[in-house]
């Protein structure tokens, strides 16, 4: 057949440029997220912390939620699929009550004299190690460290130092689910010099190289911004940024809000979490969203119930746009939590599965659907989801 290029393959410039596409977007997060993370200050934390929480909130789902027909009212969802979740809700409570959990020694924790933190940190060293004997350190565990933009670096760095080195001489390694938050993140410069550190205590400690990963917090419009204007931003982190956390709080107070509009779905926050999205899309780096400041009012049924229904709003909002993750802040929350992650994926996993089939087959999906390549990696990237969510509740 004939042509007009001498060659096809011999594209000025491709090789350099397809390298570079390659290690700034390696692509989607691989592995298991949780759906959640929780927050517990530092002088709160003890072995047993995972499962107290799940055994307060296993008897608020008991007291307040009997049955299914109470479950399906609050939640608004069928009698069907309401009995099925609140199953799948006592079994997770009973089982694996929280899948991520951060030692907060910042907005929770506050500002201490130092020797009481560096006492706190080494608390927290051994109820790890004590957890982790004991099969009861979640999936994912860490520290929440003090920003840099406090002015006092060396506070930050000295509780994660003797946090780690604690954990390290007590179990012998570092158990898995590793991870560290860092937050408010106001100065760019802040991520490199943090991921200096990390790389510094990996050399000190005896850790293989890139074992220290650790999470961001976008709390400010100043990260907003330059996330915007930093397209290597990640590339330059060596692979360390592991997440990238929304904090909703900070965030609308830094924005002006007044405190009654200082809630996740709020046009400002939809904002952020967009710019956190499409510039951190395909590189690798994991995004979670916020919290609901917000515990149950009383003891009474009703009270329990008008926070479980604003929870599950803030959870099914992340969850419509994208972010499987969010912050769970008080033993309650983990009910509202699982009842509106397992509802969400339950109601679509179904008709998702039939549309994946039917396009593998070469036909049309149900109800005149045309699904392109792009959606068929959605749906399967959602199922993939729904089903690491949904694995263990019926343990």
């Amino acid at each position: 057949m004939r042509t007009t290029l001498g060659r096809h393959d011999d594209v000025p410039g491709f090789a350099a440029a397809h390298r570079e596409q390659s290690e700034r977007f390696p692509g989607p997060p691989g592995g298991w997220q949780p759906v959640h993370t929780v927050y517990v200050p530092a002088d709160r934390f003890g072995p047993g912390t995972a499962r107290e929480w799940g055994d307060v909130a296993l008897g608020l789902l008991e007291r307040h939620l009997p049955a299914a027909g109470s479950l399906a009212e609050v939640f608004g969802l069928p009698g069907d699929l309401a009995a099925d979740v609140r199953g799948r809700v006592a079994r997770k409570l009973a089982a694996e009550p929280v899948e991520d959990l951060r030692i907060d020694f910042e907005d929770g924790y506050g500002v201490r004299p130092a020797a009481e933190e560096d006492a706190h940190a080494v608390a927290a060293a051994g109820a790890v190690a004590a957890a982790h004997a004991d099969g009861t350190l979640p999936r994912r565990w860490g520290p929440r460290v003090k920003s840099f933009a406090d002015g006092d670096p060396g506070r930050s760095l000295r509780t994660l130092d003797l946090f780690l080195t604690g954990v390290l001489d007590r179990v012998g390694e570092l158990p898995p689910g590793f991870a560290v938050t860092f937050p408010k993140v106001l100065m760019e410069a802040y991520l490199g010099q943090f991921a200096s550190c990390l790389a510094g205590l990996e050399t000190g400690l005896g850790l293989a190289a890139d074992t220290l990963r650790f999470e961001m917090q976008v709390e400010a419009p100043q990260t907003v911004l330059f996330l915007q204007r930093s397209p290597d931003l990640v590339p330059s982190l060596g692979g360390r940024l592991a997440a990238a956390h929304f904090g909703v709080f900070d965030y609308t107070a830094a924005c002006g809000l007044p405190p009654a509009e200082q809630r996740l779905d709020h046009p400002a926050c939809d904002h952020a979490r967009e710019v956190m999205r499409t510039t951190l899309a395909g590189t690798g780096v994991e995004l979670s969203d916020g919290s609901l400041a917000a515990a149950p009012a009383s003891d009474a049924t009703s009270d329990a119930h008008a926070l479980w229904r604003a929870h599950a709003a803030t959870v099914r909002h992340s969850l419509r746009n994208g972010f499987s993750q969010g912050w769970d802040m008080h033993p309650s929350h983990l009910v509202s939590r699982y009842a509106a992650v397992y509802a969400f994926h339950l109601a679509t996993y179904a008709g998702y599965a039939a549309r994946v089939a039917a396009w593998q087959a070469r036909r049309d999906a149900g109800g005149g659907v045309l699904d392109e390549p792009a959606t068929v990696r959605t749906l399967l990237a959602a199922l993939h989801r729904a089903e690491a969510a949904l694995d263990g509740t019926d343990a």
